[in-house]
This record gives structure tokens, sequence and C-alpha cells, in this order.
């Protein structure tokens, strides 16, 4: 199965910027980025689909940017204009499927990382 680490989360203020990273052993048909608030579900925030479909939820558009180098096995996310209420463990997860329209169903992701806390300070 493959392994996934995460890094790169911390503390910002709100209207701040970070970028997290996470390194995974081989490539999958579709790789993002979930997170999980204290009390609330895991949720979907980016994934890439192998062809290069990119898919984002409502809430991150125009804000969170997902990419992946394929060289370094890496996928990442830059999160701008944090705020408050996107304090949560951010994971990093893989799934074998995807269909267009689903790529942020948790269901679907069978392999997750540690996991990376983010905290957005008001």
């Amino acid at each position: 199965q493959v392994q996934l680490v995460e890094s790169g989360g911390g503390s910002v203020q709100a209207g701040g910027s970070l970028r997290l990273s996470c390194a995974y052993t081989y490539s999958t048909y579709c790789i993002g980025w979930f997170r999980q608030a204290p009390g609330k579900e895991r949720e979907g925030v980016a994934a890439i689909r192998s062809d290069g479909r990119t898919e984002y939820a409502d809430s991150v558009k125009g804000r969170f940017t997902a990419s992946k180098d394929n060289a370094k096995n890496t996928l990442y996310l830059q999160m701008n204009s944090l705020k408050p209420e996107e304090t949560a463990i951010y994971y990093c997860a893989a799934a074998d499927s995807c269909s267009v329209g689903r790529l942020l169903v948790v269901f679907n992701y069978r392999a997750w990382g540690q996991g990376t806390q983010v905290t957005v300070s008001s």
C-alpha cells in the first residue's frame, strides 16, 4: 500500500499562508488533501487525478492550490487567505479510482497519512 507523509503544518494568523507537502511512495490514480476539525467530519479540500483533473471544495476555491511534482512523488497544497475556521488536521490520501465530480469523496480513499496540524488564529 502506498505510504504518505505530510509536512508543513503550523500556526498562522488569519489571512496568512501556508504550504503543505505530502511525500508518497508511488503514484496512484487520485491523490488529495482532506481536513478534519475537532468535532467535525473529515472533508475533502482538493484532489488531483492522474489525468491532471483537479477538484476543490467550494469553500477554498480561489484561495487554495493543489499541485503535484511527479518526479519527486510529492503533492502540495498552497493555502492563502487562511481563516480561523480552517483550523484542522490536514491529511493526504490516495485512491486507486475516482470519478469526475467525486474526487473529494472521503470514502474513495484507502491510504492515509498521519496528518499535519494547521492552526489559524484570529
